[in-house]
């Protein structure tokens, strides 16, 4: 099992590694750059090869690089074009440091319409893809809650968007529980876990299922607002991170907290040690 959290690059990229493994992490997530900035100074070869050796020290090679926030690829306005630009960063971020999983909130409409925004994250991937097609990192469109005019909150939405995708084998899903559980997907049941991910592998295909963000709700069942809470604590309960963990379908797919830090790492540490006694024998 693959199982982490995400973790500050303060001090450097590698430090996050470090961090992991000081948590016994065997996944982890990180920002490649600071994620509420449009631009940021280009990696150097030194912070590159500070991560490769940390990797290989470390041995955690389950990596998830999540792009920053301001990007929104369904944009019709001005800052459709920082958007662009600020993926591409990432997009390179991520290959420099040899990550092979880049997350990606699909993106939000502002009011121009949900056919509007599918066909304009899909045209803006096209159009970044095209340049780096040897590549070898996948971008994974992440399940959102639905709040506003954000789009990914349903299965069809993102299956939509990748069905306009010209290189559809370098894409996958990022699966959020919390964002999935406010979207109105339950999980609370065995039952409704079932019909869940049966409804899922229908509409997108279980196998396209590459990582998990594994967060508790705040908010109630199908109430469109993304509000993370501590495993177990929220909305959604214990049970259903414990049908995850004992999902063999599951076993090779990195799950990372995004859980709040209160306590900075040692939240992690709850987190973790919750979710691995959950996992039976």
């Amino acid at each position: 099992m693959y199982l982490g959290a995400h973790m500050s690059i303060a001090g450097g990229v590698h430090n996050a590694l470090q961090e992991a493994y000081e948590l016994n992490c065997t996944a982890l997530q990180i920002f490649t750059k600071s994620n509420n900035r449009w631009k940021s100074k280009d990696l150097t070869q030194t912070q590159i090869n500070l991560f490769d050796e940390y990797r290989n020290k470390t041995k955690i090679d389950r990596i998830i690089s999540h792009t920053g926030y301001l990007i929104n690829l369904a944009n019709p306005k001005e800052n459709w074009a920082k958007s662009m630009e600020s993926m591409e960063l990432e997009i390179v971020r991520a290959e420099q440091l040899g990550i092979p999983y880049l997350v990606l909130h699909p993106g939000s409409h502002l009011g121009k319409g949900e056919t509007y925004g599918i066909k304009r994250i899909a045209d803006s991937l096209n159009q970044l893809i095209d340049k780096y097609l040897g590549y070898k990192l996948k971008i994974l469109l992440e399940t959102t809650a639905g709040q506003g005019t954000n789009l990914g909150c349903s299965f069809e939405q993102l299956r939509d968007i990748i069905a306009l995708i010209n290189q559809q084998d370098m894409f996958g899903i990022c699966f959020d529980t919390c964002h999935v559980f406010a979207a109105g997907y339950d999980l609370r049941t065995e039952e409704s876990y079932g019909k869940t991910f049966f409804h899922f592998d229908h509409v997108l295909g279980i196998d396209n299922l590459l990582a998990f963000h594994l967060n508790d709700s705040k908010t109630p069942f199908n109430s469109k607002r993304d509000r993370h809470e501590h495993i177990g604590k929220g909305e959604i309960g214990l049970e259903p991170f414990r049908y995850l963990m004992n999902d063999k379908r599951f076993k090779q797919v990195p799950m990372i907290l995004e859980t709040p830090k209160e306590n900075g790492s040692a939240s992690d540490e709850t987190n973790l040690s919750v979710l691995k006694s959950l996992v039976e024998n």
